[in-house]
C-alpha cells in the first residue's frame, strides 16, 4: 500500500496521506475545505465530522456522498459544485 493517494478535486490533482477522508483532502486542497455552496450562496464545509449534518456533501465519481465518511482512493474524482 502506498503512503499517499492521488485524487482529483474539481480538476486539480491533490496528494494526501493514504487513509485520509475526502473532507481532509478538501482541506489539503486549500482554503477552508469548502465542500459545496448552499442554494443561498453560502460556502459550506464539513462541520460534525460524523455524517449527521450533511454539510460535506460532494459528488464522488458521479455519486453524491459525504466527504467526512468517505476514504480517498487512488484516482477518485471529487466535484464540489453540483
Amino acid at each position: 500500500m502506498s503512503a499517499h493517494t492521488l485524487l482529483n478535486i474539481d480538476g486539480r490533482l491533490v496528494r494526501v496521506k493514504a487513509g485520509s477522508s475526502v473532507a481532509a483532502a478538501l482541506r489539503v486542497a486549500g482554503g477552508m475545505g469548502v465542500a459545496r455552496t448552499s442554494v443561498s450562496g453560502q460556502q459550506r464545509a464539513p462541520f460534525c465530522g460524523m455524517g449527521v449534518c450533511q454539510e460535506c456533501r460532494v459528488l464522488i465519481d458521479g455519486r453524491r456522498r459525504l466527504a467526512c465518511q468517505t476514504v480517498c482512493t487512488e484516482g477518485m474524482r471529487v466535484e464540489t459544485s453540483e
